[in-house]
């Protein structure tokens, strides 16, 4: 729901400085939020612009006649955002949007601008938490991170040791000590590129993988940093160390990181995935077939990807709200996300029977 506000609140624009953003942490008192809002009345009679005047004047009214619903706060804080916004052909209409944050403010703001001061609320809808991510093997290795549903690349690189059996004119036993020297050496390096890297950004923890056994041998030689060796999280068997790898690796290890926002919406498009291969009869996609389904009271969970359209988007979240049903918005930084939007037209819905 939020997700979808905050679009519809970017949309909004108005003719001059008109738009009021209100935001009020717990524990503010009523009274005082009024009284800070009759002293910007008080203010805004001077606006020179007889139009301006009006609306800004207008929608402080509105404003203070919302909160007089309220005897006090909620826990999380409380926003309005109220004014006249342009409504095309030289009209302008009074929009009042009263949202209850998603976690606990401690500021108190009030803005008069040309659009809604939003920034705030866009930086609590951030998933906080950065997870970094190391794909490894004896020729390559990929460093990333994950927060929140992006999975970002930040280095990678080969190591160029020669095979086992590329020994020449040497002795086995000296090709062997080389080779030794060789592969300790790429571990090295994947340790100094992993501390540099990683260590500024304070991770909350790190997962490692590998094809192989070279995971173990990484952890073992002690080519991490203590402070992200203290960090580990998990190591798992994968078969690639590359871009892909990185994906590859936060998909192994979905329960370590089940409650991220990323699995979570992970979770919901492959079960509809599954639900549509065992052509259970529970998953439906297109607008026309789900909204059918909606208006039964069919739909146990909405699935609705971040880029469909934001107007049809609100009416199919709204009959789903009506119903009881979860809306769940789907990223498109992951490759069931991807095609959720490219092959099922970017609205899906797992039904309740």
């Amino acid at each position: 729901m939020l997700k979808v506000d905050l679009d519809v609140l970017r949309s909004k624009t108005g003719r001059s400085t008109e738009l009021i953003s209100l935001f009020i942490h717990k524990g503010k008192q009523i009274h005082e939020v009024m009284g800070k809002l009759r002293e910007e009345y008080n203010q805004a009679s001077n606006i020179k612009s007889r139009l301006t005047r009006q609306n800004v004047l207008s929608a402080l009214n509105s404003l203070m006649s919302r909160l007089k619903f309220y005897k006090d706060i909620p826990e999380n804080g409380l926003i309005i955002f109220c004014g006249y916004v342009d409504a095309g052909g030289n009209k302008t209409d009074l929009e009042t949007y009263v949202i209850v944050p998603p976690e606990a403010m401690t500021f108190y703001k009030y803005s008069c601008d040309s659009k809604f001061l939003i920034e705030p609320l866009e930086e609590m809808l951030c998933d906080k938490k950065l997870f970094g991510l190391i794909v490894m093997d004896r020729n390559e290795a990929t460093i990333g991170v994950l927060s929140g549903k992006s999975i970002r690349t930040l280095d990678n690189f080969e190591s160029n040791i020669m095979g086992k059996h590329n020994k020449g004119g040497q002795s086995a036993h000296r090709f062997q000590e080389l080779h030794r020297i060789a592969i300790e050496g790429f571990y090295k390096k994947i340790g100094e590129r992993s501390n540099n890297l990683l260590l500024p950004l304070n991770p909350s923890g790190i997962i490692i993988g590998s094809p192989s056994f070279t995971k173990e041998e990484f952890m073992k030689g002690g080519y991490l940093d203590y402070r992200l060796q203290g960090k580990m999280l998990g190591m798992y068997d994968i078969g690639y160390t590359d871009e892909y790898g990185l994906r590859e690796l936060v998909d192994k290890s979905m329960e370590l990181l089940q409650d991220l926002e990323i699995i979570r919406e992970k979770k919901f498009t492959m079960r509809f995935m599954r639900e549509l291969g065992q052509n259970t009869g529970l998953a439906m996609y297109g607008k026309d077939m789900i909204t059918c389904e909606l208006d039964k009271g069919r739909v146990e969970t909405l699935l609705i990807s971040e880029n469909y359209d934001k107007a049809t988007a609100a009416q199919l979240m709204d009959a789903a709200n009506h119903i009881g049903s979860e809306v769940v918005f789907i990223s498109g930084e992951f490759e069931e996300g991807r095609q959720l939007l490219l092959t099922f037209g970017g609205v899906a819905a797992i039904l309740r029977y």
